[in-house]
C-alpha cells in the first residue's frame, strides 16, 4: 500500500507533464471545411450572432466557464475569446484557454453556420434585404477536462439558440455539439480534438434542423 500511494501520485502529476496548466494558453480552433453543394438556393444573412454563456467564480462543476480571477472583471469583448480552463492532475482549475487573438467565439459560431448553409446550397450574404436571414445565440462554447488514472478526459460542448427566417416564416430551435477525447497530456492536440468533434456533431444537428426549417 505504501508504494501504491507515490505510483498514483506520480501519474496523476505525470498525465499533465507535457503540458503546462498554470498562465494562458492558446489554442486555434479551426473550421474544417466539409462538402459544399453548389450555390443554387439563394443567400443567407447572418444578422446577429451573440454570446449569451454564462461564467461563475469558482463553480463546482468545470464545465461551467470560469477563468483565473474574477469573471466580473472582464469585458464582453474579453469573454469572447475564453474557450476552456486548464486543470492539475487532482481537477483544480489553473490557467485560461482563450483563442488566438482577433479571434472570437462568435466569429467560429459564424463559421459553423456558413459551413452548415453551404453544405445544403446557400451562400452567406452581408445584404440585410436578403429573403433568408439567421440570428443566433451562443449558449455554450467551452471545453473542460476530467483527470483520470490512466488518461484524461476531454470534452467539449457547442450549444445554440437560433431564430431563422425562411419562406415568409420564423421559427426558432437549438442545436447542440459535444465532442470529447482521451489524452495523456494537456496539449493543444487534445483541446483541438475535443472540439473538432464537437463541431462535427454540431454541423450534423445544425443540418437536420435546417431540413426541418424547410432549408
Amino acid at each position: 500500500m505504501k508504494k501504491i500511494l507515490p505510483v498514483s501520485l506520480a501519474l496523476a502529476f505525470g498525465l499533465l507533464g507535457g503540458g503546462c496548466v498554470v498562465g494562458r494558453r492558446t489554442v486555434d480552433l479551426p473550421v474544417t471545411a466539409t462538402a459544399m453543394a453548389p450555390v443554387s438556393k439563394g443567400n443567407v444573412v447572418i444578422n446577429s450572432a451573440t454570446d449569451v454563456r454564462h461564467f461563475e467564480n469558482e463553480p463546482s462543476d468545470p464545465a461551467t466557464p470560469s477563468i483565473d480571477g474574477d469573471v466580473n472583471s472582464l469585458s464582453a469583448e474579453q469573454r469572447a475569446t475564453f474557450i476552456g480552463r486548464q486543470r492539475n492532475g487532482f481537477g483544480h482549475a489553473m490557467g485560461d484557454i482563450t483563442l488566438p487573438e482577433g479571434e472570437t467565439v462568435q466569429a467560429r459560431v459564424r463559421e459553423l453556420i456558413k459551413q452548415g448553409f453551404a453544405h445544403r446550397g446557400y451562400a452567406i450574404t452581408t445584404d440585410a434585404s436578403a429573403d433568408n436571414a439567421v440570428d443566433v445565440k451562443i449558449d455554450q462554447f467551452w471545453a473542460w477536462f476530467t483527470p483520470g488514472f490512466a488518461y484524461i478526459a476531454f470534452e467539449a460542448r457547442v450549444y445554440c439558440t437560433f431564430t431563422v427566417r425562411h419562406g415568409g416564416k420564423t421559427e426558432s430551435f437549438t442545436v447542440q455539439g459535444y465532442g470529447s477525447n482521451h489524452g495523456q497530456i494537456a496539449s493543444n492536440a487534445n483541446w483541438q480534438l475535443a472540439y473538432t468533434r464537437a463541431f462535427d456533431d454540431f454541423l450534423a444537428k445544425f443540418d437536420q434542423e435546417l431540413e426541418k426549417a424547410g432549408f
